[in-house]
């Protein structure tokens, strides 16, 4: 995919402190380290990674909702480009007219005692996107009807309606401003199978109907394998594989990211299970291990690994990947298939 990239970001790490008390040594938790990333415009971005990987807090960094220890975080608005991390003020107050989040758990995201149309009026009434009240009940029940929610609905509250329901509002609310770039933290994985595919299939019809690029994180691998266009895998706060959603399912490069696909259920009753299975616990990130970060999981750990950090390469401009031996580990062993159905 070689569109400009609407947002990049350059050596960003975002470190929270911890500790520091009177006899304390203050101590940082790494939580982003040196990530290195660029999301296509009108792409569906997929970012998938263990609990505790980074993956929110990379999402949240992009829209400047948590406090940048260094790097560079540039976005595109068409016409020029700014780095948010020294924006001023001003400039990022407009800036995140354009950018939004929709939150994992829809019902604690809305506020029970706001009727679903004041919910969806609120960003368009905060950010003075609209000069009447009549053309904000116009946008609201605009976007209300893209979300496939009833003109009844909106007199209700939140309480009256099931999970995919109130999924559908905090879309509607997210979108209702036409941003450019969403980031969409687990938003379906509170939701049943059924209702997931539904929403799925609701963002992916809102994005090819507004234009808007998405940073989807998750950790369900068979949603990222269905609506992706890319994915970037995510380990201790660094980005360790980068490529297209079908190659990096077809033919993983990074040990842990094989060891991820290989853990997807099988809904065949009789297939023997090949998951790999992987030692240990996923290291502190505030005190991670030297060299390369996997090293104290991996299978193909050698001496090389535990001391020098490996970068994430581009063999190729399509699939990038920070591993030592992924050349060697791609020729002499089978790369198990992973089934994108």
């Amino acid at each position: 995919m070689n569109k400009k990239p609407i947002i990049s970001c350059r050596d960003l790490s975002v470190h929270f402190p911890i500790g520091g008390g009177l006899f304390e040594r203050k101590q940082f938790v790494r939580a982003v380290n040196n990530v290195n990333l660029s999301i296509p415009q009108g792409s569906f971005f997929g970012l998938v990674g263990e609990s505790g990987s980074g993956k929110t807090t990379l999402g949240r960094a992009f829209l400047r909702a948590v406090p940048i220890t260094h790097g560079e975080i540039n976005y595109s608005d068409g016409e020029k480009d700014y780095d948010l991390v020294d924006l001023p003020k001003k400039q990022l107050k407009e800036f995140r007219k354009r950018a939004q989040l929709i939150f994992q758990d829809p019902y604690a995201a809305l506020s029970p005692r706001m009727t679903i149309r004041d919910i969806i009026a609120e960003p368009l009434e905060v950010m003075n996107l609209t000069s009447s009240r009549e053309e904000t009940d116009e946008l609201v029940r605009e976007m209300a009807h893209k979300c496939r929610l009833n003109l009844e609905h909106l007199r209700r509250f939140p309480h009256a309606f099931s999970g995919g329901q109130r999924q559908r509002i905090s879309i509607a609310r997210s979108l209702v401003s036409n941003p450019r770039f969403v980031v969409a933290d687990e938003s379906v994985a509170a939701l049943d199978v059924s209702i997931q595919a539904d929403v799925l299939n609701l963002l992916k019809s809102l994005q090819s109907e507004l234009g808007s690029t998405y940073l989807f994180i998750s950790h369900d691998l068979s949603v990222v394998a269905h609506i992706c266009d890319m994915v970037a895998v995510m380990y201790l706060g660094q980005l360790i594989e980068v490529a297209p959603t079908r190659e990096l399912f077809s033919a993983p490069r990074h040990p842990y990211t094989q060891a991820l696909l290989s853990s997807i259920p099988n809904l065949d009753p009789d297939h023997q299970s090949d998951a790999q299975k992987l030692k240990g616990e996923i290291p502190s990130p505030t005190n991670p291990p030297s060299g390369c970060k996997f090293h104290t999981r991996c299978h193909y750990v050698v001496e090389h690994c535990k001391v020098v950090e490996p970068l994430l390469e581009h063999p190729e401009s399509s699939h990038d990947v920070a591993c030592h031996r992924w050349e060697e580990l791609m020729n002499i062993k089978e790369i198990p298939v992973a089934n994108l159905a």
